[in-house]
């Protein structure tokens, strides 16, 4: 019994936060809305849709969500309203344009800087010539021997 109560646990997909007094009576506008949902990001709970998140915040997002598609707005226009009150940090995958290409392009052009760094420090190092054993001077000699027999 445990194993199966085990099994289901793992098994268990995290479930909707979306209340049946959100639901709207229209099939069809209520996937868009589910849809669009479960791109935005909840602004309290930080890497969770507003879909899969109980807290308020989330609730007035999918409320507002549902208000603009009743309203006519394509999917599009939902969503830029949204990003326009809240900004782009709201939604779950944030686009590639305008200065987001800096941080898109910051992670690859940091490991091609990084491997360059790297392949110059080993050429220099294969290239350098070897340290040479000059041994110890006399007087050093002198001195470790007097050590030793202390």
């Amino acid at each position: 019994m445990r194993t199966l109560a085990l099994i289901l646990m793992l098994l268990a997909t995290p479930l909707a936060a979306v209340e049946p007094d959100e639901m709207l009576d229209d099939p069809v506008l209520e996937q868009r809305a589910r849809d669009l949902s479960k791109g935005l990001r909840c602004l309290v709970c930080r890497n969770e849709s507003i879909d899969e998140s109980n807290a308020s915040l989330a609730k007035d997002l999918r409320l507002l969500v549902r208000e603009r598609l009743v309203a006519g707005d394509s999917d599009d226009e939902a969503v830029a309203f949204i990003v326009d009150r809240y900004g782009e940090y709201v939604l779950l995958t944030p686009t590639t344009g305008g200065a987001n290409w800096i941080l898109w392009g910051a992670g690859p052009l940091m490991l091609l800087l990084a491997g360059g760094v790297g392949a110059a420090y080993l050429r220099r190092r294969s290239t350098a010539p070897a340290p040479q054993d000059a041994g110890l001077s006399p007087e050093e000699a002198k001195e470790l021997e007097e050590i030793l027999h202390r």
